[in-house]
């Protein structure tokens, strides 16, 4: 009997060893690991280091926090139909990436817009079209966004990359893109960010009241930097954004048509177009750095603008601008109003400064001309001051150039 008892307890230990190095514990011992994601995800859970396949859209459910640790890679396939990662308003994702072991979430075929990104909901404060302040998301999720909680944490992203996003999922009304972050708090971390290759936005706000800091927007075939619906993140800094191949706007600023007192601020700007980049869609006039229009707002400071035309397109060329000032509204309530401030701005290889055009065809133009102290051109602006290594290098290619 006691040979029996010995057996017994050897063989659990045997087996509790085997776990730790396999599961959610806390184990540096522990060794890569294979898994599939799926959902919902209904309680908390840590992905160790590993190689992970994402299928399906995953819903991490409100109340549940998911944990993936440095170095992984998770990756989805468009062959098996919509994916994308979705952190439900209270529900949290934590991912700790390094500079040299990035967390990476990317898609098998490698061909943008292959799946729906990386989508975080919460409830902080929204303006959306019509002053309302909750609103129906676009992304196919079709869910409720938009409250009262300014300090709303969807938890906190660090040096995570990823690639190959922009899928329209489901019925959305378009395509996702790299990061989407629907009314997302300041109790929300971002911060070394890359978006990389996908079809629409590198990273779009609706609303919300949440930051980013050292983000890299590299060959988004829509706009690096996307926001609307009253955005007012107030300490974000060092984005850098290089647009090749396909291309519209560096940063498309809106405001869903509300005159705001409130605007977001946004140090350490770079926005570079690179040689033989054309619109996403051919003969469009999406071409300048910095687009303000439906009442956008913000304070923006030490840009460096490079390469936003001309270009030409056939018998066409098209004058791209640094910035362009989109509607009257905008023009009269914003620029005039000096709710909009940009200083210490250095553009280069930039067909145009100051383009105001009203949409329409051909558009009508607009006399655009800033409050003393709302605008100010500089030689020695520098842009974004990024810090390189493995989380911003694919390929053997530095994202940063």
């Amino acid at each position: 009997m006691k040979k029996i008892i010995l057996s017994l307890a050897i063989l659990a230990s045997l087996t509790t060893t085997f776990t730790a190095c396999t599961s959610s514990d806390d184990n540096s011992s522990a060794q890569p690991v294979t898994g599939e994601i799926t959902g919902p995800i209904a309680a908390d859970k840590v992905y160790p280091l590993g190689t992970y396949t994402l299928k399906g859209i995953v819903k991490i459910n409100a109340g549940v926090t998911v944990t993936f640790d440095a170095g992984s890679t998770i990756t989805c396939d468009k062959i098996t139909g919509d994916n994308a990662l979705v952190v439900l308003n209270g529900g949290k994702l934590i991912v700790n990436g390094t500079s040299a072991l990035p967390v990476v979430f990317t898609e098998k075929s490698g061909i943008p817009g292959s799946w729906g990104g990386i989508i975080i909901y919460g409830d902080a404060p929204i303006k959306a079209i019509g002053g309302v302040t909750t609103s129906t998301s676009e992304d196919g999720n079709a869910l409720p966004y938009g409250g009262t909680n300014a300090a709303h944490n969807g938890g906190s992203l660090n040096y995570v990359r990823v690639e190959y996003a922009g899928a329209k999922l489901a019925d959305g009304t378009k395509e996702n893109n790299g990061f989407t972050f629907y009314s997302c708090g300041s109790g929300t971390t971002l911060d070394h960010l890359v978006s990389y290759k996908g079809a629409d936005d590198g990273y779009e706000f609706f609303g919300g009241t949440v930051s980013m800091t050292n983000a890299i927007s590299y060959g988004n075939y829509d706009d690096a930097f996307d926001w609307q619906d009253g955005w007012q993140g107030q300490n974000n800094s060092n984005w850098y954004a290089l647009q090749v191949t396909k291309g519209n706007y560096g940063m498309e600023i809106e405001c869903s048509n509300n005159n705001n007192a409130f605007w977001p601020k946004v140090t350490n700007i770079t926005l570079k177009r690179a040689t033989g980049c054309t619109p996403e869609v051919a003969g469009d006039i999406q071409i300048d750095a910095i687009q303000f229009k439906k009442e956008a707002n913000g304070d923006y400071s030490n840009i460096v603008i490079d390469g936003y035309g001309p270009y030409t397109e056939g018998a066409t060329t098209y004058q791209g601008a640094a910035i362009k000032i989109q509607d009257v509204n905008t023009n009269t309530n914003q620029v005039n109003g000096s709710k909009i401030k940009l200083t210490n701005v250095k553009i280069t290889n930039t067909a145009l400064e100051i383009l105001g055009a009203n949409v329409g065809t051909p558009p009508t133009p607009i006399s655009v001309i800033f409050p003393s102290g709302q605008y100010s051109t500089s030689t020695t602006a520098t842009g974004a001051s990024l810090t390189t290594g493995a989380w911003s290098t694919v390929g053997g290619v530095n994202l940063i150039q």
